[in-house]
């Protein structure tokens, strides 16, 4: 009898449980969020787009259940054929064609989709996604950018101003828009100087033709101005921030290059605590009111300085990091976008490293030639 009732006593117990667990999984499930969420850069190439990482942090994100639209601007971005990271893909105009092409685009693929949020992970299609931000909003797209006076501050060609006015550590440059000018640039800094594109990419030049050869090779790619900068050693470091536009830092995260490419781009790094490094970024966000995700490239001086070498106003390429160090800053930014309170996360893994890899991914060639005839895949 009493082996009876014991066997009644657990199965009884054990129904009990599964009972509460499924409940709970129905409430999880019904608790998710049924997003749409546009992500622009699908670029994974050797200089790669922020867009996979914000794709893969915000699908980790167990808040969610998304439905993710890529947004290209080239045929071959491997995000694009990437089928269990983006669900469907369409093409933009150019960021050169204007507001008008872009907001156009947008309303017939949002006609189709309707996306709930947008994020753009380009700097030179920003500018036009915030000067239309008003008008997604009215379309029912969410979007969480910098304000036209942030984003202008922290440009390249107005950062040594803005080091100067909040007192940052910002190297001397000099804006140019003639070879001929960087004669002068050189004899103000010396060499070895940096020569900057005013959107992407940099040079270390040590003798004038050096320089020289960087400025036509910047001015084909991205045109003028240029920027000639004093170069500043040191050891690199990046900072992942993300503002509430309010003045409040929801999520700071320090990353130190193991790896570099010849393109200066950052293929393994390690998160690190220093405490002067998320006292900067803190005072950028406080001083500026920065809204959304924003990078900061910091040259650490063997005294302890740290020089804020760029401010780029979009989430860096490693942001997955960040979720897998404890602080999901896209998933956050979602929220935000939303509306929802997102209170600011102090916590994080320290010696979290990413390594990038290579990989050949196969698609068929009538899948590349759907997105270059029809513009959508």
């Amino acid at each position: 009898m009493t082996l009876y009732l014991s066997y009644i006593y657990t199965t009884f117990s054990k129904i009990r449980i599964e009972s509460i667990q499924i409940s709970r999984n129905v409430s999880n499930t019904k608790e998710k969020k049924k997003l749409v969420i546009a992500v622009t850069a699908l670029n994974a190439t050797d200089s790669p787009g922020p867009g996979i990482s914000v794709i893969r942090a915000i699908r980790e994100c167990v808040d969610f259940d998304v439905r993710i639209i890529g947004l290209s601007y080239e045929a071959l971005e491997p995000g694009i054929y990437m089928h269990d990271l983006v669900d469907k893909t369409y093409q933009l105009p150019y960021p050169s064609s204007g507001t008008d092409a872009l907001y156009e685009r947008l309303l017939s693929i949002n006609d189709i989709e309707h996306i709930d949020v947008l994020i753009p992970n380009f700097d030179a299609e920003l500018y036009n996604f915030i000067r239309i931000e008003s008008q997604l909003e009215k379309m029912g797209i969410r979007t969480f950018l910098p304000t036209p006076e942030e984003f202008e501050a922290r440009d390249k060609v107005n950062l040594h101003k803005f080091g100067k006015k909040h007192n940052f550590f910002v190297p001397e440059d000099k804006v140019i828009s003639q070879v001929s000018e960087l004669a002068q640039g050189a004899e103000k800094f010396s060499f070895p100087l940096v020569v900057k594109g005013k959107y992407y990419d940099a040079f270390i030049c040590n003798t004038l033709q050096e320089a020289e050869k960087a400025f036509y090779k910047l001015q084909a790619k991205w045109g003028i101005p240029i920027i000639v900068q004093k170069f500043i050693p040191g050891t690199e470091i990046n900072i992942a921030v993300l503002g509430d536009g309010k003045g409040n830092s929801i999520s700071i995260i320090p990353m130190r290059k193991l790896y570099i490419t010849d393109k200066g781009k950052a293929w393994a790094g390690i998160t690190i605590e220093n405490n002067l490094l998320i006292e900067t970024a803190e005072k950028f966000v406080r001083k500026t009111s920065w809204r959304g995700g924003c990078e900061l490239e910091i040259m650490m001086t063997t005294d302890g300085k740290p020089y804020i070498m760029e401010v780029n106003p979009r989430f860096p390429a490693w942001i997955y990091l960040t979720a897998a160090a404890g602080q999901n800053q896209p998933a956050s930014l979602v929220k935000m976008a939303l509306g929802e309170d997102v209170k600011p996360m102090s916590d994080y893994e320290v010696g979290k490293v990413f390594i990038r890899y290579s990989w050949d991914m196969i698609v068929d060639i009538s899948e590349f030639q759907q997105i270059s005839g029809k513009g959508e895949l």
